[in-house]
């Protein structure tokens, strides 16, 4: 397929660069087109050349935020070893984990030509984040330290600085996120919906015109930055939205004014467009082994794998297999907070709990389902984090019945009806695990791990239900156990949040009121009543108060350690090589990759905007 993969990622001192290789910039667009001053440099292995247009599917409309998250262009973003580098920014300075000034680059333009500069900040900080109508429950909860908002100081045109009084180690990562915190917002575009600027008159018409029921619901419709719904927004991504939804098509052409170029000054994205197809999610895998997408990731599992390979002499497409990058691909979730309290009881017994997990074949699984490629084990960091160690992956996950039939021996479980055990109430010992019943895999799984625990006196049932009905059920403790994925981020670093290994959001299967609680600050939900999660919970917050490297590592293996022996879900494998399609004639895509959501944005990291087609063509 020829080389593929890029080199390095965004460098820094753009201009002496250029300078030192006798180059100029190039610009990919018309007259007065062309990236900043100072832009950023994306060191690719095949230079290549602009045209082309890349189709994917997608199964929404509301998948245009693909075209931020595969844009991927943030204030700062990870490069490919994960490492925090300047992107928009040209360069961000921190004091005391506390004190960020971000600069910004000399001469970058918004989409359409306006000029980039820290009035785009000062905006969205005091007329938006801080405005009642506009934002009720004020700034976002990763500019609140303790409750504490930042001190935004305006420095000039291209420098701002944040400032809180104690370290705030989410303040980066939510700007390099999948999903990034936007503080800024196209000031010049946005001020003829908001109340505090526009003309009253022209304001009332755009809000009569639009049918709006106010100026806040107007401007509301107008500056979905990560949603990309609205092709008059201005935008910094390397694609400006040319669709307007309702669609199934969606159409985005190449920022004549976007901040990176290639080593040789040519400035990026190479590809002139990039097209979202709206197809129904079955139908993903058939269209793409008929050809009908240029790079497919989504929609795609590794169930498709031997079809896709099948199916690639004819489409002209290669399928990839990278890494994922969850602690697990599947897990099972007791519920701690379940209403039945004979049920909640057991869950709590950290000797159940880890009965459950001795008493799965994961071995079996992963050669049945995954053909032996899948890493079994519990629920927690990957090989490739630098925080880990066997014993967490491998703790209370070995397949051993004996011992998981003597510790529900030594709880008091021994009356048995037939071969099932008896609960302490006398119901029979049958355990329902709800699925969202969104695929046959959980389900296929489940079979074997029904196969599993009928060896240990223990029934299970499979119930399906509709996403939304099962997370409602979950946060209300109607549900005993689930199966869902694992945690999403599975190779953090010392610096990353650890927030996954805390009772800290509802959205946590295993404690949903616990973490209900921790997210609405004790005004729902439950505190947390077993020592080990009161602790995990301190010690996420000295991880956010720590001034060092070396404290949050010591605070990261102590949370992973209670997580390994306490075992709260229960990992089956991790690691499940993702399917990739893509046209052979496509440059600058790795061979091997990471695809993930958080950190990763899938194909984020690996900057779209490099990529082009050998051919010129596409589609």
């Amino acid at each position: 397929m020829g080389a593929r993969t890029t080199t390095g990622g965004l460098r820094r001192g753009c201009g002496v660069i250029l300078a030192a290789l006798g180059l100029g910039l190039i610009g990919a667009g018309d007259a007065g087109a062309g990236p900043p001053a100072q832009p950023a440099v994306a060191a690719v292995e095949a230079p290549g050349k602009p045209g082309g247009e890349l189709h994917t599917l997608v199964s929404g409309t509301r998948d245009t935020r693909l075209f931020v998250v595969y844009g991927y262009a943030r204030l700062v973003g990870y490069d490919r070893n994960f490492e925090l580098v300047p992107d928009i920014l040209e360069a961000v300075e921190v004091e005391d984990g506390r004190i960020f000034t971000l600069r910004l680059r000399e001469g970058h333009l918004w989409s359409d030509g306006a000029p980039f500069t820290t009035e785009d900040f000062r905006f969205w900080w005091e007329d938006v984040a801080n405005n009642q109508r506009l934002s009720p429950t004020g700034p976002p909860r990763e500019l609140l330290i303790d409750g504490e908002p930042p001190t935004v100081e305006i420095v000039d045109a291209r420098t701002v600085r944040y400032a809180w009084s104690k370290p705030n180690p989410f303040f980066l990562p939510a700007l390099a996120g999948a999903r990034p915190l936007f503080i800024y917002q196209p000031a010049h575009y946005l001020k003829q919906f908001h109340e505090g600027y526009a003309d009253p008159a022209e304001l009332a018409r755009l809000i009569e015109a639009e049918r709006a029921r106010d100026w806040a619901q107007l401007y509301g419709r107008h500056d979905q930055m990560y949603q990309f719904d609205n092709p008059d927004l201005p935008t910094l991504q390397p694609w400006v939205l040319e669709t307007a939804p309702p669609a199934i098509r969606f159409v985005a052409g190449r920022n004549p004014h976007y901040h990176r170029v290639d080593q040789t000054g040519q400035q990026l994205p190479y590809l002139d467009q990039v097209i979202l197809e709206v197809v129904d999610d079955r139908l993903i895998p058939v269209k793409t082994a008929a050809g009908e997408t240029d790079l497919q990731g989504r929609g795609l599992s590794f169930d498709d794998y031997t079809f896709l390979m099948e199916s690639g002499e004819r489409n002209d497409l290669e399928t990839l297999l990278w890494r994922t990058a969850r602690g697990a691909h599947l897990a099972l979730y007791p519920n701690l907070n379940a209403a039945d309290p004979t049920w909640r009881a057991l869950f709590r017994d950290v000797r159940f709990r880890r009965a459950l997990s001795l008493g799965i074949n994961r071995e079996d699984i992963n050669q049945t389902f995954y053909f032996g490629l899948a890493i079994p084990g519990q629920n927690t960091v990957l090989p490739e984090s630098p925080l880990y160690r066997g014993e967490y992956r491998y703790g209370w996950a070995e397949y051993d019945p004996d011992l998981a039939n003597r510790l529900l021996d030594e709880i008091g479980l021994i009356e048995r009806d037939g071969s099932v055990r008896l609960l302490p109430d006398g119901r029979p010992m049958d355990l329902i695990v709800e699925t969202a019943g969104e695929g046959q895999e959980q389900s296929d799984v489940l079979e074997l791990v029904q196969e599993n625990w009928l060896k240990l006196g223990i029934r299970l049932h499979t119930k399906p239900s509709q996403r939304t009905v099962l997370r409602n059920r979950i946060f209300a403790g109607e549900t005993l156990m689930t199966i869902w994925f694992g945690i999403e981020n599975g190779i953090p670093s010392a610096d990353m949040s650890p927030g996954e290994f805390a009772p800290t959001d509802q959205q946590q299967y295993h404690w949903p009121k616990w973490g209900q609680h921790f997210q609405t600050s004790g005004q729902a939900g439950e505190p947390p009543d077993l020592p080990e999660a009161r602790r995990l919970l301190e010690l996420y917050r000295d991880w956010r108060l720590a001034r060092s490297t070396e404290q949050r590592r010591a605070i990261w293996h102590e949370m992973l350690d209670i997580h390994s022996n306490q075992v709260y879900s229960i990992g089956i494998v991790a690691g499940v090589p993702q399917p990739i399609a893509a046209a052979e004639n496509l440059r600058n895509l790795p061979e091997k990759g990471v695809f993930n959501w958080e950190p990763g944005a899938q194909f984020g990291i690996y900057r779209p905007d490099t990529f082009w087609f050998e051919d010129g063509a596409g589609g």
